[in-house]
């Protein structure tokens, strides 16, 4: 929920600078890099020669037993990993593979040492494509994972978004950090409006934060909206998000729900930061008695007790151990075709100069593989996540110019939901949607 969406599940990667550019001509791999890759499949499956396979550096970072913990998981969450489906060499050394899992395509980084014995020092696992080839089989697949599932596909234009596909497109899920959105919309209008600038300083009053990039800055520190937004929506910074709350007014963020088009504002007011919610989840009693009270009453349980509440406090347990808490009553709540609407509205309110910065901060993070990157011409993105609660949320614009909006939701009151299954089905349904 408050923490960068995991889309990618990486070993690690240790390999040097100098190997990040891929040169203009292709290359042939060296035939002790061609032997590495070999011998990679049965890594992955958890087996192969650890101590031959890897540097003494790799090793050092990434022991026997962590490595095994992260490709049993991998297994877990996909199959077995199976076969070499194809390699894009960078240098003799370094290579982009694509391997074929049972039920996903993995995208590899494979890095190994040119001195001899030329052993291996970066491996990362950049991602995961759905094995479904076609919208309906992916909606099929969606359909199939448990709990429940709402998405939408809409094509934006001039007038209302046009619905593409969908499943519970008007039911409301839990979203965790995709609730950002609203507030970066409120800036946006502020912004449009001549109210703020995005060079505006915010100086922090040493006030209690969720934990961040901001959380341990002293008092007086200054920082521009700009920034504090490209925080909060690129990593999904929780103190740069509350700073921006208590800045912009959390009466503006709420009046901005029924302007973006969500269908139901009431659920969400009182609009809550990422403190307030982990508060109210990790303080014993004190969820049931906020959600106990009408509006009036939880405005003034917030702005009196819940505010005096030092994170020391809160009991984290439920996120350590990713057991799904309160996510139908204590969350942010919006429908598939809410975020589709809220996606239209910054596209709209977004177009030409003066949207430079807010379409920035909504691209800084695409959320999807490069491979879906390159169907489209822009990707702008929030998801959120949290046990038991995930969305992904993307504006794209095709290279024709049209745009569309692929959004989904998965929460699940009894587990913790596959974030990683999760991710490589919504963007599958992005790559075949370009047009």
């Amino acid at each position: 929920m408050m923490r960068l969406l995991p889309l990618l599940a990486a070993f690690l990667l240790a390999a040097p600078a100098s190997a990040q550019t891929a040169p203009p001509q292709p290359v042939r791999a060296d035939p002790a890099f061609t032997l590495r890759l070999g011998e990679l499949i049965a890594i992955l499956n958890g087996g192969g020669d650890y101590a031959g396979y890897f540097t003494p550096a790799f090793q050092e970072k990434v022991p026997q037993a962590m490595l095994q913990s992260v490709t049993a998981q991998l297994i877990a969450a996909n199959g077995k990993p199976l076969a070499i489906l194809g390699v894009t060499q960078e240098t003799p050394w370094r290579a982009n593979i694509r391997v074929q899992y049972e039920k996903a395509v993995a995208n590899v980084l494979l890095v190994a040492d040119p001195a001899p014995p030329h052993r291996v020092g970066g491996l990362l696992v950049r991602g995961f494509e759905s094995a479904e080839k076609t919208l309906p089989q992916v909606e099929s697949a969606l359909a199939a994972l448990p709990g429940d599932i709402g998405y939408a596909i809409a094509k934006l234009g001039s007038g209302a978004p046009q619905p593409l596909a969908g499943r519970n497109a008007d039911k409301p899920y839990a979203i965790g950090s995709a609730f950002k959105l609203v507030i970066l919309a409120e800036l946006v209008r502020a912004t449009n409006a001549g109210e703020r600038k995005w060079d505006d300083l915010v100086t922090l009053d040493g006030g209690m934060l969720p934990g961040g990039g901001y959380t341990m800055k002293p008092k007086g520190t200054q920082v521009t909206l700009r920034e504090l937004a490209t925080q909060m929506i690129s990593i999904s910074d929780n103190s740069a998000t509350d700073i921006l709350l208590q800045h912009l007014g959390r009466a503006k963020v709420e009046a901005m729900m029924p302007v973006l088009g969500i269908a139901d504002p009431a659920r969400n007011r009182p609009f809550l930061g990422t403190l307030d919610v982990f508060r109210l989840k990790g303080v014993a009693g004190l969820g049931d008695r906020y959600l106990a009270l009408d509006e009036a009453g939880r405005r003034k349980l917030l702005e009196g007790e819940v505010a005096g509440i030092p994170p020391i406090l809160i009991d984290a347990t439920s996120f350590t151990r990713k057991i799904p808490n309160r996510i139908d009553t204590l969350e942010w709540f919006e429908t598939p075709n809410d975020l589709v609407r809220v996606m239209d509205w910054l596209r709209r309110n977004t177009e030409g100069m003066a949207g430079t910065d807010a379409r920035r901060i909504l691209s800084t993070n695409p959320g999807v593989s490069p491979d879906v990157r390159g169907k489209w011409q822009w990707i702008g993105y929030k998801g959120g996540s949290e046990p038991g609660v995930m969305n992904m949320t993307l504006l794209l614009q095709a290279r024709n110019g049209d745009w569309y909006v692929v959004t989904g939701s998965w929460n699940d009151v009894q587990k913790a939901v596959d974030e990683s299954r999760f991710a490589s089905l919504i963007g599958k349904a992005a790559e075949l949607t370009a047009p």
